[in-house]
């Protein structure tokens, strides 16, 4: 069969499976398969296609129908212009984390530190994108500083260092720039959930209570390691931005914004060491 006629049986596998977005996911893993870009796909579409990337494409095809992400099959998230290594081990980044990046770009880096790193897409970014910068990454989870490791090999960022420790415990030094994005889901919201979020690290969606636990931890706990004038982002969900914010306030920090992704929903909490 050509690859149009395995795109076409690809889509309506994945249709009738109810998957969201069946066209685009279904570009995506017969482009896997092939070992091309996704942007090369229509190039290659009339030719015909070797049985072995066809049996592939069935096993990925099954993989997607069971509501495993796509990024987990095809072991790559893009995020911020950059492909990000991604395992069950880690969250996907997402593009609504690119608020807290771009947001952390508006003003100058020396030192990072990225509380719960996961796969390093955020710090990773920040100093791919200011490579006078350093910064430290950690995580309680080993497998997910593996990946974040990885990610940092792969787009040669030499000047991160990544750490286990739950939230600030055990670190020193200062940092002009905390970020995270904390696990916020609630509880009770996580029945809710999409299936593909079953795919990812539960710890790193909720705290088991209320959502707010990890930023009362990360606000209690950042201040001695901001610099003077250093700032703290936080990503959070959608209705968290007052609860956040009183948390952050009452830790001692400025509240200085409050960014909206670009749906208009407010995402990212920034806030001030005094001076």
């Amino acid at each position: 069969m050509t690859g149009a006629d395995l795109l076409a049986r690809a889509v309506a596998r994945l249709s009738a499976a109810r998957v969201p977005d069946a066209p685009r996911d279904a570009r995506r893993l017969l482009a896997h398969v092939l070992g091309i870009d996704p942007g090369r796909l229509t190039l290659v579409l009339p030719d015909p296609v070797p049985d072995a990337a066809a049996a592939r494409l069935d096993r990925a095809l099954a993989r997607r129908e069971a509501r495993e992400p796509v990024s987990h099959i095809v072991g790559l998230r893009a995020f911020f212009g950059r492909d990000f290594r991604v395992t069950p081990d880690v969250l996907d980044p997402r593009p609504e984390t690119e608020t807290l990046v771009e947001a952390a770009l508006a003003a100058p880096i020396a030192r990072v530190l990225d509380l719960g790193t996961g796969s390093g897409c955020i710090l990773l970014t920040l100093l791919a994108e200011r490579p006078g910068a350093t910064g430290l990454g950690t995580d309680r989870s080993e497998a997910a500083l593996a990946v974040a490791r990885e990610n940092a090999a792969r787009l040669g960022v030499e000047t991160a260092a990544f750490a286990r420790a739950d939230w600030v415990d055990g670190l020193s030094g200062r940092f002009d720039l905390v970020v995270s994005n904390p696990p916020y889901i609630a509880a009770h919201e996580m029945e809710g959930l999409a299936p593909e979020l079953g795919y990812e690290p539960r710890a790193a969606l909720t705290d088991g209570g209320d959502g707010l636990g990890a930023y009362r931890a990360i606000a209690a706990g950042a201040a001695p390691f901001l610099a003077p004038g250093g700032r703290l982002l936080l990503e959070i969900g959608p209705r968290q931005a007052a609860d956040v914010a009183e948390i952050v306030r009452r830790a001692g920090l400025d509240i200085r914004a409050v960014h909206p992704d670009l749906d208009g929903r407010l995402r990212v909490v920034e806030a001030r060491a005094k001076p």
